[in-house]
This record gives structure tokens, sequence and C-alpha cells, in this order.
């Protein structure tokens, strides 16, 4: 049975550098099927991985395919999800990487969402590990998209906007009652102590303890010459920060 881990939270946090730091250390324990469920599809960079047709492509053109009565006769609409999501998966040796693209539109099919959503269910059961790298802000936990974690990572920076996009996340969880194994907080790109006022606000929020994560300069490096997170080097704060966040979790 995998575990299943997302990532979640405000837009610009470090979600996406996170999940494939964590992504990475865990290929190195078992199989990854990396799920890219942010529209900006940005965790393909990260990793260094190629990008494939993207399960909105798919759905969007099954869609059209429906709408205009064109649909091949002789296989079933689960059939042809099925293979279509099998082909869209970009392979590498210890890690899958499926890209969820576009979301839905007001004309979207609503059943082949909740068809997709088994499908993710049905092949993450081939692998070790699901890491999923949510949409900015609340939309796939909203949806159960993400339902039945073993791990929830809430991302934060050190900032209250961001802090209460974080309370506001782990707020959802109780109230829609998804099954959640850990949850915790990761302020990242902390460049100094945290202010008092902020370990309050954490605090009475429920988040603590939290996870800190100090700005890297070696990320910053890598960024400007376009190369994939996981090329961190080995002393970079930030690799071994990340290592250290997912061996506490019990992950790895």
């Amino acid at each position: 049975m995998a575990k299943t881990i997302a990532i979640a939270g405000k837009g610009g946090v470090g979600k996406t550098t996170i999940a494939a730091l964590m992504i990475k250390f865990l290929s190195k324990k078992g199989l990854v099927l990396a799920i890219d469920a942010d529209p900006s599809a940005n965790l393909d960079q990260a990793l260094g991985l190629p990008i494939g047709e993207t399960v909105g492509d798919i759905r969007e053109n099954l869609s059209k395919d429906i709408n205009k009565g064109s649909f091949a006769a002789g296989i079933t609409k689960k059939e042809f999800l099925d293979l279509k999501v099998e082909e869209a998966l970009v392979e590498s040796d210890k890690v899958d990487l499926l890209s969820m693209g576009r979301p839905e539109g007001p004309g979207c099919y609503c059943a082949v969402n909740n068809m997709l959503r088994a499908i993710i269910d049905r092949i993450g059961n081939r692998y070790d590990y699901v890491v999923i790298d949510c949409e900015a802000g609340m939309e796939h936990i909203s949806r159960q998209t993400t339902r039945d974690l073993d791990c929830l990572i809430i991302v934060s920076d050190p900032t209250m906007r961001s802090l209460n996009a974080a309370a506001g996340i782990k707020d959802l969880i109780h109230d829609i009652r998804t099954r959640t194994g850990k949850m915790t907080l990761v302020i990242n790109r902390v460049p100094r102590e945290l202010p008092e006022q902020i370990w309050k606000f954490i605090e009475g929020q429920g988040l603590a303890p939290a996870f800190v994560i100090p700005a890297d300069e070696d990320l910053y490096e890598l960024e400007i010459h376009g190369k994939p997170t996981v090329e961190l080097p080995d002393e970079a704060v930030l690799r071994r920060r990340v290592e250290q966040l997912t061996r506490e979790l019990g992950l790895y």
C-alpha cells in the first residue's frame, strides 16, 4: 500500500521545491508517483523530467468527443481513460510523473473527473509513495482530491498572510473530515530568527510545532541557471533540511 503525501499551501511559498527534494529522497527507498496537481506545472522542471500530456488535456479532449458524438465505439470511457493516463505517465528510473494540467472549466465533464480520481487511486497502488504537489490554496483539499492522506505538509513563508492560509487549510481538513495521518507546518525561506508574534500565532492556531527551513543561496544560484532543484549540492541547507523533515515524518 503506497504512502500518500500531499504538499499544500499558498502560492509562491516553495511547495514545488520541497516536493521535488522529498521525491528525490523517497526514490532512494522505493518507487515514487509524483503528481503535479498545480496548473502552472513546474514539478517537471524541479525534477528534471519532461512533461507529457496532462490529465487536463485528456479530460478536455474526451469531453469534446462526447459532446460532438465522436467518441470511439467499442471502448468504454473508463478503458479509454485508463489507456490515456498510462500514456501520459512520464517514466524514469525511480520516479514517474503525472501532470494534472488545467483546472476544470465551466463546461467540465464532472463524471470524467471522478473516473480520473479512481484511476489515480488505482495506479498509485503500484508505487511505494505517492507525492502530490497541490494547487495553490485549498482547491484540491476542498474537492477531496487528496483524501485519505498519510501525511499533509502545509508550507508557508514567514508572513502573516501565508500563515493565515496555512491555518485555513488545517481547519478545512478538520471540517471535511479528510483522513490524515500526520500534518505538519513547514515555514520556508526564513531569512533569520522568526519573531515572537509569529510563534505565538502558530501556537494559537494549533500549528505547532513548526519545521523551519532557512533561505538558501544555493537554490537561488541553481534557479538563475535554470537547473532542476534536485541538483542542489549535498551540503545545501535546503537539501539537508528537507531530508531531515522526511526522516522526522517517518517517510524515509
